[in-house]
């Protein structure tokens, strides 16, 4: 039986409220589940009612203390008998609960999505949130298209708008860009106390003599670890030994035991200051203590979140020159831009970064903040999804708005 239930009275309800519903694998972590959370929130505050069904996690409770639902179901599995035993209780739930727009935001909830949503005739949209692999000799492509087949696709990007363009043939019209958002309330330096930035560097025994460049991202190799290792043993051997720069990884290694150990190895041969940090309870305390975050991704990042959030709190960044990270740079006003996978490319740009003087320091933080805020912030973020959502009902009202084939 479907949670929650619903009486007569919450009918009622429902039918006089507009009703959501946002499909993703799981409630654990990542972007497109704080997305999800995010417009949720968003939503209800909006006058709507919010469900979200997913396999469950840590974040159920953040999203019901925003006032939205809660379905656990096994959205995460790609078991083709288990999307199509999905795709009926999703459609018995639309029926139920009378959704009005279902919001798919990942591959395998998405399939079990658009053919719940295609019998009930409710709206469907799809967030499309990162570069999905396409597999060799393209086998991944078909499914993968799923999410390129919502009456209208938001693109986390202009990188991922041209990318549905290219290798799904979507028109421009049906795709509408919305940036990932960032908390501007959270990721704000003043509100970051001396207590709290006092608390990180003690326990991470950052002294302040010490430069600090900071690379938060999961440890996995395309993040590009080994990469700024290589910048930095580069930075090492300009200077004769003299460079004093710790190397904060933050990220958790989800099981990858090997990895980690590789990267501690490798920069130990390469001579490289390095500390990884499992997790961070602080995240803006660590962008404060930090003088350059860096993104070192040696593929595409479909928006790249680290890059906004470290220029909301004022923090010089340094990024490849590829994915989305070149919407979110200003090269020499808010960061600096790289050639991907070059370590001398982003030994230069660190290089840069770590002489800035105070002087310099200060304006490019208060360019960043303003892009960040103008730009980037989650409240933009909502208030533009809420407007897809209008856009796709009032042509529904219409009787303009014919699902996508």
């Amino acid at each position: 039986m479907l949670q929650p239930e619903m009486s007569s009275t919450n009918l009622t309800a429902a039918a006089r409220t507009r009703t959501s519903l946002q499909v993703l694998p799981s409630l654990i972590s990542g972007g497109v589940e704080r997305g999800a959370v995010d417009v949720a929130q968003a939503l209800v505050q909006a006058g709507w009612r919010a469900i979200v069904a997913s396999a469950g996690g840590p974040m159920v409770r953040e999203l019901e203390r925003a006032g939205a639902e809660h379905i656990v179901l096994p959205l995460a599995t790609k078991n083709p008998f288990a999307i199509r035993k999905n795709a009926e209780t999703l459609k018995d739930l639309i029926r139920a609960q009378a959704v009005d727009i279902v919001h798919a935001r990942s591959r395998a909830p998405a399939w079990s999505a658009r053919a719940a949503a295609r019998a009930t005739g409710a709206p469907f949209i799809t967030t499309f949130h990162g570069l999905y692999g396409l597999g060799p000799f393209g086998i991944k492509k078909f499914y993968n298209r799923v999410m390129a087949d919502g009456e209208l696709i938001i693109a986390v990007s202009e990188f991922i708008r041209d990318h549905l363009i290219r290798e799904y043939n979507v028109p421009s019209e049906r795709i509408r860009v919305i940036h990932r958002g960032v908390d501007i309330s959270l990721f704000d330096a003043a509100r970051v106390s001396p207590t709290r930035l006092i608390q990180l560097t003690s326990k991470w025994r950052l002294q302040d003599s010490t430069q600090v460049v900071m690379l938060p991202g999961r440890l996995t190799s395309w993040k590009g670890h080994d990469l700024l290792i290589d910048a930095i043993a580069e930075l090492k051997r300009r200077s004769g030994g003299q460079t004093d720069v710790r190397c904060i990884m933050v990220g958790q290694d989800h099981g990858r035991m090997s990895h980690r150990a590789h990267i501690m190895r490798y920069a130990a041969a390469r001579g490289a200051d390095v500390h990884i940090i499992d997790d961070c309870n602080d995240l803006p305390a660590a962008y404060k203590a930090t003088d350059v975050v860096v993104s070192a991704s040696t593929r595409p990042e479909a928006f790249g979140r680290v890059v906004a959030e470290a220029q909301a709190m004022g923090r010089p960044v340094v990024a490849p020159s590829h994915g989305g990270a070149q919407e979110i740079i200003v090269p020499g006003v808010t960061g600096w831009l790289f050639t991907p996978s070059d370590p001398i490319s982003l030994a230069d740009a660190l290089d840069r970064a770590l002489r800035l003087n105070q002087e310099e320091r200060v304006r490019i933080a208060e360019a960043a903040i303003a892009r960040a805020r103008e730009l980037f912030s989650k409240t933009e973020m909502c208030a533009r999804t809420l407007a897809v959502y209008d856009e796709v009902l009032e042509k529904h009202m219409a009787g303009s708005g014919p699902a996508a084939t």
